[in-house]
C-alpha cells in the first residue's frame, strides 16, 4: 500500500474550508499581538512613572539629610 503524504486535490473547491480556517486564525493572531503591544505600552508607562516616583522620593530624602 503507498501512502499519500500530500494530496493535491483536483476539485479547487476543497482549498476554501483551509482557506477561510487559515483566515481567521491569521486575524485571530493579529489582534493578540496588537493586544500584546497595548499591554506592554501600559506597563512601559506604570514603570517609567514609578521611576520617576522612587527617584523623586530618594532626592527629597537626599535633600532632607543634608539639612
Amino acid at each position: 500500500m503507498q501512502w499519500m503524504f500530500l494530496y493535491f486535490p483536483e476539485d479547487k473547491t476543497e482549498y476554501v474550508p483551509a482557506v477561510l480556517e487559515f483566515l481567521v486564525f491569521f486575524v485571530l493572531c493579529i489582534i493578540v499581538f496588537t493586544v500584546f503591544v497595548r499591554i506592554s505600552r501600559k506597563q512601559e508607562q506604570r514603570t517609567k512613572a514609578l521611576e520617576e516616583q522612587i527617584l523623586q522620593q530618594r532626592q527629597a530624602q537626599q535633600v532632607t539629610s543634608t539639612d
